[in-house]
């Protein structure tokens, strides 16, 4: 399973080549992929922001529906793993409960911009930072 964070979708709506090839081992079904429900949230806001273009950013929102599965923070146990990550690596509050629902989806391989994440070192868990 690939977890995706918002700084994922920014850099493949720049076209970052990684980013682009990601994508498409996604979109050709090659690999399961996760992104959290506070990544929609935050493309939403930069686009009302006027960073991302709001038609891009829709489409991108449609295209994560149809080719994935939004993790949603919906438990106490996503709740306490993030302020533990966000507490014991000094990880911002939306960045640790994104990462928390990746982990929980079952990520093996997490895909950022974000430099917090790579904080995060457990065997089993890759953070590639784009």
């Amino acid at each position: 399973m690939i977890g995706l964070d918002t700084g994922f979708f920014v850099e493949l709506l720049r076209g970052n080549p990684e980013a682009i090839k990601v994508w498409k081992t996604i979109v050709d079904g090659t690999e399961d992929v996760s992104t959290s429900c506070l990544t929609i949230f935050e493309l939403k806001r930069l686009a009302l922001k006027g960073a991302l273009k709001a038609d891009e950013v829709e489409t991108t929102m449609q295209a994560i529906l149809a080719v994935g599965k939004v993790t949603w923070i919906d438990s106490t146990d996503v709740c306490e793993r993030a302020s533990r990550l966000s507490h014991g690596m000094g990880i911002p509050a939306i960045d640790a409960l994104i990462l928390a629902g990746l982990l929980d989806s079952g990520a093996q391989e997490i895909y950022t911009t974000d430099s917090d994440f790579e904080a995060y070192k457990k065997d089993g868990v890759a953070i590639k930072r784009l």
